[in-house]
């Protein structure tokens, strides 16, 4: 068998020498191929494999952007949907009541969206006097009083009392 793996032009001798000079021929392309997979091939493959996740994350991002979108222009629809003429029954079915210094003419409201969407409005009063009798905006409200002015809706932290 031995003599099989001979090269037929060599005796013995010299085949021990070309043996070991193939064989650091073979070792010394493994060891370059090696070299290649560390230098090349790794920070290949470690690069797409970042740009693929960057690119997954950023896909799973796109649709709960357009969701965001998609709800803040409902929201806005609605909010810009209230418009003087309208009652207090109709503002308050869109915004609820938020606290800070106001009057019955006078208030803010927040979105009942969002607390950070906020209106302020001005009303007229419907079945009372917009005044009391020292001349003073009076603290009553009804559901019934018309907007006279609302502001466009902005962006703001909420006010507590």
């Amino acid at each position: 068998m031995q003599a099989a793996l001979m090269h037929p032009t060599l005796d013995a001798t010299h085949h021990c020498a070309f043996r070991t000079v193939a064989l650091d021929v073979v070792e010394g392309v493994f060891t370059m191929f090696k070299l290649l997979v560390a230098v090349v091939l790794l920070p290949a493959v470690a690069i797409c494999t970042a740009s693929s996740a960057r690119s997954t994350k950023s896909s799973r991002q796109a649709p709960c952007v357009e969701e965001h979108d998609a709800w803040v222009g409902h929201s806005l629809k609605k909010m810009e949907a209230i418009k003087p003429g309208m009652t207090r029954d109709d503002l308050l079915k869109v915004f609820r009541t938020e606290g800070g210094l106001s009057t019955g003419l006078h208030r803010t409201f927040v979105s009942r969206d969002c607390a950070y969407f906020i209106v302020d409005v001005e009303f007229q009063a419907v079945g009372r006097a917009d005044r009391d009798s020292d001349g003073r905006v009076t603290l009553e409200e009804d559901s019934r009083d018309i907007i006279v002015k609302i502001s466009r809706p902005y962006l703001q932290f909420v006010i507590g009392d």
